[in-house]
């Protein structure tokens, strides 16, 4: 069957068509598109990472368990951020009293010390709750990171499996802190089964890194026998926090922990290493007690301070 167009449709056509080679065929180009011409060039160049920006705080732990004198001296000091240990809980009852006390003194809780977690399957279960409370108290009273380290055996050496069962008490504890909305962060220790390098990589792999980061501590990890600088090339991505101490070792079989600049950790290193993978975050100044207690703790955090700024050339 042959279908013809009605005349008033052939001649419609037609019309257009004249119409339509009355215009260049730029302009119906131009009428076609939705949206003008976009310079695309720039996504060829890739998006630069953000420049480090770190943050300073300090640890209580030099004033051994008198917390608010050393939420007063932090202060004074001219520190912004602390860490405090789980003693606080007991000794202020509620985290709104330490919510508001660190606020009148214009600081940041970063961490809680929650101590050593077990990862031996008898005794983790009620370890992995502990700790948990603990991140609760902390996200209450404004805190950002839960910091837990452990103990190596007694009376025999680590196996595999003592890497295995922490690793994952580490990611079941990681996994409920996170579910507060807390970041979980291991503490490398002389005395735990971090103590060497080739060990804290034992953990770090038997621990799931959605759940378990690293609070790294450079004294203890040179300590160790490690590098704190190739520690963070290492693990960068899974870096919290940092702990940022010196150590020395007055004889050979002895070692302890002096303030920044008095020993043999190469902290201006350390901060190069930082500043190249673009860390962005909060590094605490940590002295476990005053060398033959020449100086009170806040005389001690003040001199910290002034080598990070006049050594180092940061603004604390």
């Amino acid at each position: 069957m042959t279908h013809r167009m009605p005349r008033r449709e052939f001649l419609g056509a037609m019309s257009a068509l004249a119409a339509a080679s009355a215009f260049p065929c730029e302009t119906l180009l131009a009428r076609e598109r939705l949206y003008p011409p976009m310079d695309l060039s720039h996504f060829d160049t890739p998006i630069t990472p953000a420049p480090s920006e770190i943050h300073f705080g300090y640890a209580s732990i030099t004033w051994g368990g008198n917390d608010r004198q050393a939420i007063d001296d932090i202060a004074a000091v001219g520190f912004h951020g602390i860490q405090l240990r789980s003693n606080v809980i007991e000794e202020f009852g509620s985290p709104g009293a330490v919510r508001d006390l660190l606020s009148q003194r214009e600081l940041k809780f970063v961490a809680l010390s929650s101590g050593d977690l077990v990862g031996d399957p008898g005794g983790a279960k009620k370890s992995i709750a502990d700790h948990a409370a603990h991140a609760k108290f902390l996200r209450d009273a404004g805190g950002l990171y839960l910091q837990v380290l452990d103990m190596r055996p007694k009376g025999r050496v680590a196996i595999p499996d003592d890497f295995k069962h922490l690793g994952k008490a580490l990611t079941e504890l990681g996994k409920r802190t996170a579910d507060l909305g807390i970041p979980l962060g291991y503490h490398n220790h002389i005395g735990s089964l971090s103590e060497r390098p080739e060990e804290l990589d034992q953990l770090m792999s038997a621990s799931d890194p959605r759940y378990v980061k690293l609070e790294l501590d450079i004294a203890h990890y040179a300590q160790g026998g490690g590098d704190p600088v190739k520690a963070i090339e290492k693990y960068g991505d899974r870096l919290l926090f940092m702990h940022i101490k010196d150590v020395e070792r007055p004889t050979q079989h002895s070692y302890r922990f002096v303030e920044l600049g008095h020993g043999m950790v190469d902290v201006p290193a350390v901060f190069d290493a930082l500043q190249k993978i673009n860390f962005r975050g909060w590094a605490i100044v940590e002295l476990d007690a005053v060398p033959d207690n020449v100086y009170s703790p806040k005389e001690a955090a003040a001199a910290n301070k002034q080598y990070l700024q006049e050594k180092l050339g940061f603004t604390v």
